[in-house]
């Protein structure tokens, strides 16, 4: 068959490049032999070529695997290789239709894989190829490793053909060698080299073809490098893969290049290694590539950490030292007047020893003459360099002998000095250069970066204390100013209190002081009168103390399970009877509302004063409307107005009064505070509703506008318990009972004397203690003790509910009454209390705690 090939014009460059090389039937040379031997072992193909494309013919300039030196073109598959421009495979030439019908296919060479990479010289064109072929069809794909080393040697076939129409001999020393072959022989341990690679290391060409141990092969091998390095050869000779490995390899001058190691080990029929081939290939600028970039995303990376400037600059020294693998590099605070560096901390590899602390840039040469003027100084060796060679000695006795100096400038000056030096002399390449340039670019912004952010964590540092102590200032102001509220308060409180409660005590006082006359002139006829004025203002005392204790939410509940709706519509008549006709009561009441857990007598007490008041907005007269709603309040609104979030029902008590203003309504609940004419009125009947619905876990707001009338509703928490069937009154009928034995407690020997009297009264046994103690060990020693009447708020160690679980224990039958009048809530909880239970609330009817004390006693 006929291959197709390119235009004419384009096929006529490529060949007149081809006949410029002069390198058509030459004589074989061994740099030639070295590529094709590399690409058999690395590809482990049985033919590799170095094909050179003729006008009708393909010729081959190094060959293993076949005798012959030519063929027609009609036969080269190369001929298609050269028109691509990276690497052309075939898997199988028999199934491939440009390649089925060759003879080379068809005949007796019967060959089926091809893989190849087009030589290109520097003409640009493609004049042949670097080919591995298989005389079996091959499925797989080559490894990015092998493709890499392919496309390599035929660039450097290229190189080789240009020399070769330069005049350049093998021989010559002048061109720097990049690939060299070897061979290992596996049974007597000698590792042969070919010329090229023997004179790279700095081997005696003849030693190096006897073959050196394999001891003093891997001397040439960096220590980093040589268990990677022995663990790739293991595998492969035990695993029979083709061999790869990539490590540093130390060349006559000293220096160490990255290198990349191919080949394959060619057994004896039983299977026993014998003999391990191989190339190695300069991959020194790509690794060294690569390190920088990766070099220069760890940077970004520690830049990012916590730490000063001086830690950032640390950072990027070791980092920028690793990766050229140079013996020094770090910063230097420069003193451009005194023309001296103090370099301080700086990072140093392995055995390389720090630079000492300050230098003097004029004993070791001129080249700070340069860095004044903001110039890179790059010198490869000190010896041959004219700003440093007369001063040679000093520097090397600093083990440096090749450096980079690079200028930091702030603002125009010359402040520091990033130091790069090494302990051998060495070319600075320029992808070098400015991989140090790129460090201390991104360094001197990390720098700076950090330093303002120093100095905004200490202005912020700055801010936050000045702020900080101006806070606590106000907040001693505002806490001076509260106080004083506070006290105005207490004072308005207590002038209020004693006001009222020194008209009642007079009351009292000259009631009993007339009677006293009264008896004393043997008079008996007014005594009624002076009790009924007495018992009058103690009855006023009691309800002001009541008031009082609401307010401050330390009154003594009795909650029970509520139904508003039945509260509200069995208290209607009373408080239309009290608001009087001028003012209708309208009931807009929910069908379905919510039960609540309240203490009903002092919600109907908190009604009835919100009734009053809405009355007493409406001189005119006008409807009071009282509504029942149910409500879900959410954390929003729970958090505007201070209250849980959850069920409440909604008790609200409207008028169309005269309203109030913003000043009015913000004091509304406090205590003694009234709008209304002196002498109407203590002021406290708002201070108790709100006292009593926050006690009792709700809220209370009012809604008011001047002249347009108030609205104040009750937020009280829903219950799941069953509302009770009625609401009892304060003052219960006695219920007969036959006499019992009553224990009673009180550290207040009046109260406990009249409380003992009135028992007594009622044909009772009665036994008494003044505190806790006390009345324990009269439970422990008296056999017959029904009930148990004692003050919450005894003194001594023990409370009255101690003392009532205390005797519940020894006696589960035992009955007990609690008398409480001030702040004993927290003892008695919010909760209904058990049936063997109930409480009578200072000051009360002596009749109405005998009712109390039968009542339970026959339940």
């Amino acid at each position: 068959m006929t291959v197709a090939v390119p235009a004419a014009s384009d096929e006529l460059s490529r060949l007149s490049a081809l006949q410029r090389t002069g390198i058509l039937d030459t004589a074989p040379e061994p740099r030639f032999d070295a590529i094709v031997a590399a690409v058999k072992a690395l590809l482990d193909v049985p033919i590799a070529l170095i094909s050179l494309i003729d006008r009708d013919r393909q010729w081959f300039k190094a060959r293993d695997g076949v005798e012959l030196s030519e063929t027609p073109i009609d036969t080269s598959v190369c001929a298609l290789a050269i028109r691509q421009s990276r690497l052309f495979v075939i898997h199988d030439l028999s199934n491939d239709p440009r390649t089925r019908d060759m003879s080379l296919v068809t005949g007796d060479a019967h060959l089926r894989y091809y893989a190849g990479f087009p030589i290109v010289t520097n003409d640009g064109v493609a004049v042949g190829s670097v080919c591995a072929i298989d005389t079996k069809p091959r499925l797989d794909e080559l490894l990015p490793a092998q493709v890499i080393a392919l496309e390599a040697l035929a660039r450097q076939a290229a190189i080789e053909i240009e020399r070769n129409a330069a005049g350049i001999a093998d021989s010559d020393a002048a061109m720097p060698f990049s690939v060299g072959s070897w061979g290992w022989d596996l049974e007597s341990g000698r590792l042969t080299l070919d010329a090229r690679l023997a004179r790279m290391l700095g081997i005696d060409v003849g030693e190096a073809a006897l073959g050196l141990t394999g001891d003093r092969a891997v001397d040439y091998i960096h220590p980093d490098d040589r268990a990677a390095m022995r663990r790739a050869i293991e595998d492969t000779v035990a695993a029979r893969a083709p061999y790869s490995c990539e490590y540093r390899m130390r060349l006559a001058d000293g220096r160490y290049i990255w290198v990349l190691a191919q080949g394959r080990v060619i057994r004896r029929p039983d299977g026993r290694p014998r003999y391990f081939p191989g190339a190695i290939f300069d991959i020194d600028a790509r690794r060294r590539q690569e390190m920088r970039l990766s070099a220069l995303i760890e940077l970004n990376d520690r830049l990012r950490e916590p730490g000063d400037a001086a830690d950032l600059a640390q950072a990027a020294s070791e980092i920028l030292g690793q990766t050229l693998e140079v013996a020094r590099a770090g910063y230097g605070q420069i003193d451009p007047v005194a023309e001296t560096i103090d370099m301080g901390p700086h990072w140093c590899s392995k055995g390389a020893a720090p630079l000492p602390p300050l230098l003097h840039f004029r004993d070791y040469g001129s080249f700070i003459d340069d860095l004044k003027q903001g110039d890179v100084v790059e010198i490869a060796d000190v010896a041959r360099d004219p700003r440093t060679a007369d001063h040679a000695d000093a520097i090397k006795a600093l083990d440096v002998h090749a450096l980079v100096n690079l200028p930091i400038l702030e603002d125009g000056r010359f402040v520091a000095l990033l130091v790069v030096n090494d302990n051998m002399a060495r070319d600075w390449s320029e992808a070098e250069i400015a991989f140090i340039k790129e460090v201390a670019d991104r360094t001197r912004n990390a720098v700076e970066r950090r330093r303002t952010e120093t100095a905004l964590a200490q202005l912020n540092a700055s801010l936050e204390a000045e702020v900080e102590a101006r806070t606590r200032d106000l907040m001693i102001a505002e806490e001076n100013l509260r106080q004083s509220a506070k006290m105005e308060a207490v004072g308005q409180l207590t002038g209020g209190l004693a006001h009222d409660l020194n008209n009642l005590l007079t009351g009292v006082s000259g009631a009993v002081e007339m009677m006293g006359l009264r008896i004393a002139q043997g008079r008996t006829d007014a005594l009624d009168r002076y009790l009924g004025i007495a018992s009058e203002s103690v009855t006023r005392a009691a309800a002001l103390t009541h008031r009082l204790l609401a307010f401050s939410r330390r009154q003594t509940l009795d909650p029970k399970p509520t139904d508003g709706n039945r509260l509200i519509e069995g208290l209607s008549d009373l408080l239309t009877r009290t608001v009087g006709p001028g003012h209708p009561i309208e009931l807009q009441l929910l069908e379905g509302g919510w039960p609540i857990l309240v203490d009903p007598n002092q919600l109907e007490n908190a009604l009835l004063n919100l009734c009053i008041n809405a009355r007493d907005a409406m001189p005119d007269g006008g409807a009071i409307r009282i509504e029942c709603r149910n409500r879900t309040i959410d954390a929003a609104t729970a958090s505007a107005r201070h209250m849980q979030v959850g069920d409440y029902l909604a008790i609200s008590v409207s008028d169309t009064g005269i309203g109030m203003s913003e000043e009015v309504r913000r004091r509304a609940f406090d205590p003694f505070y009234t709008t209304k004419p002196l002498g109407v009125g203590t002021g406290l009947g708002l201070s108790m509703v709100y006292g009593f619905v926050r006690q009792s876990g709700g809220q209370v707001w009012i809604d008011s506008e001047a002249g347009k009338g108030t609205c104040v509703s009750l937020y009280l928490p829903r219950t799941t318990a069953t509302p009770v069937a009625d609401i009892s009154s304060e003052r219960e009928r006695p219920v007969p009972t036959s006499a019992h034995t009553i224990l009673v407690v009180d550290d207040e020997a009046s109260v406990r004397t009249l409380m003992a009297e009135a028992m007594t009264d009622q044909g009772h046994r009665v036994l008494t203690a003044s505190d806790g103690a006390s009345a324990l060990r009269l439970l422990d020693g008296e056999d017959a003790i029904d009930l148990v009447l004692t003050d919450v708020g005894l003194t001594g160690g023990m409370n009255g509910r101690q003392v009532a679980e205390a005797a519940l224990r020894q006696r589960p039958a035992l009955k007990v009454v609690f008398v409480t009048g001030y702040a004993e809530q927290a003892v008695l909880g919010s909760e209904q209390l058990p049936g063997n239970m109930t409480l009578v609330t200072k000051p009360f009817a002596l009749d109405t705690l005998t009712s109390r004390v039968s009542a339970l006693l026959s339940a």
